[in-house]
């Protein structure tokens, strides 16, 4: 069977992983996009040994770069798509805070912006279609003008460090729904097991926070206990799909079962004391929050960087799930909020408006990497 090959590259960019595509060098037909996408990655396997997927939620994405138009600012616009795990499903409801930093150094490497001779960093500002907003970045270059990947920044769930790209999403409340709290900062969802008061906040993804002590938790659980529990993961599926409905994402229980990327499910816990994945002891004087949320179907390894995004802003709100349990002072201007997640403690620096209602700016400092460039090979057959 004859194969299409398409030009892509490969990018690690915080815990996530994806492959990008230029759409000046995918079909016209944006019909065959969604065949392609699922061959690239082999979303029918839940291996996905056929494809340069990695059989888990975050390494399982690509990213559709595309020339900004009619943006100030703006050097490039792109699409994230959450591909599926032994399941054919494409779906650009939300977006990946990881591998934002992976754009930026995109926008570097391929050009989209000229680096200034003697420069060690540049800003630029990407458009996300996803959430339609801009994310502004400043990347580290090399002496070439490609994106500096060597550094001493050492982010939780790498075991090498590197160059610290800084990342701020401008405004992003609302991308999904049109407001912060669709919900109100609480609301109660009615489920098989019971009602639960939760948060559903619509900050870069669309998440449900649940206090986990509802659910009998502590937060020393692990992450291979927890994906083992099947009424746990019942549980939080089934409010996920209820808050998903209330929140106007969906107008059935059906429908919000099509759309498995949002909203996000996390479980929030007052600091505690906790062993991570990798063994190390994280004492609860060293973080905010301790928090484990799910992604397609399983806790998730570290955190999603939107999670972490939305986790933070969420915080330092008044009157939220994760906002009651926070002990911390809330300061104005750019305050710094650390997450405990299942490999390590994230720093997130997040700053709100000035009536203290809603999220001004939020973002990560990640680490990113060019893995490879090349042609993906497609069966011909399969693109429909």
């Amino acid at each position: 069977m004859k194969q299409l090959s398409v030009k892509c590259a490969i990018y690690r960019g915080g815990t996530s992983r994806g492959i990008f595509f230029k759409e000046e060098d995918l079909p016209t037909s944006r019909s065959q996009w969604n065949s392609i996408f699922m061959e690239a990655i082999d979303a029918y396997n839940p291996s996905q040994v056929d494809g340069l997927g990695g059989g888990t939620s975050h390494t399982s994405k690509i990213i559709v770069v595309s020339k900004a138009s009619l943006i100030e600012e703006v050097c490039l616009s792109y699409t994230f798509y959450q591909i599926g795990i032994g399941n054919p499903i494409v779906d650009k409801e939300g977006t990946c805070g990881n591998l934002m930093a992976a754009v930026g150094a995109f926008a570097v490497d391929e050009g989209y912006v000229s680096v200034p001779k003697g420069k060690k960093s540049i800003n630029l500002v990407v458009h996300n279609t996803n959430i339609g907003r801009n994310v502004r970045m400043e990347v580290p270059v090399t002496a070439r003008g490609n994106a500096q990947v060597q550094g001493d920044f050492l982010m939780p769930g790498l075991s090498r460090p590197g160059a610290r790209i800084s990342v701020s999403i401008l405004s992003p409340g609302g991308g999904k729904t049109g407001t912060t709290f669709p919900c109100d900062h609480t609301t109660e969802l009615t489920t098989t097991r019971g009602v639960f008061t939760v948060t559903i906040a619509d900050i870069v993804n669309p998440f449900i926070f649940v206090r986990a002590a509802e659910l009998g938790l502590n937060g020393t659980e692990m992450n291979f206990d927890l994906t083992a529990n099947d009424e746990l993961m019942k549980l939080l599926e089934e409010i996920r799909l209820a808050g998903a409905v209330k929140a106007g994402l969906s107008s059935t229980i059906e429908e919000a079962r099509k759309v498995p990327s949002i909203p996000k499910i996390a479980l929030v816990f007052p600091p505690t004391d906790y062993r991570t994945t990798s063994g190390d002891v994280i004492k609860a004087n060293e973080v905010d929050v301790v928090s484990r949320m799910v992604s397609m179907g399983k806790i998730h390894r570290t955190f999603a960087g939107s999670g972490l995004y939305n986790l933070a802003s969420a915080l330092l709100l008044s009157g939220t799930v994760p906002s009651n349990l926070y002990t911390g002072t809330k300061k104005s201007g750019r305050q710094i909020v650390r997450i405990g997640h299942p490999d390590g403690v994230a720093e997130v620096h997040a700053s709100i408006t000035n009536d203290g209602l809603d999220v001004a700016t939020v973002g990560l400092d990640r680490t990113a990497r060019r893995i490879m460039s090349g042609q993906c090979y497609i069966h011909e057959g399969r693109i429909l």
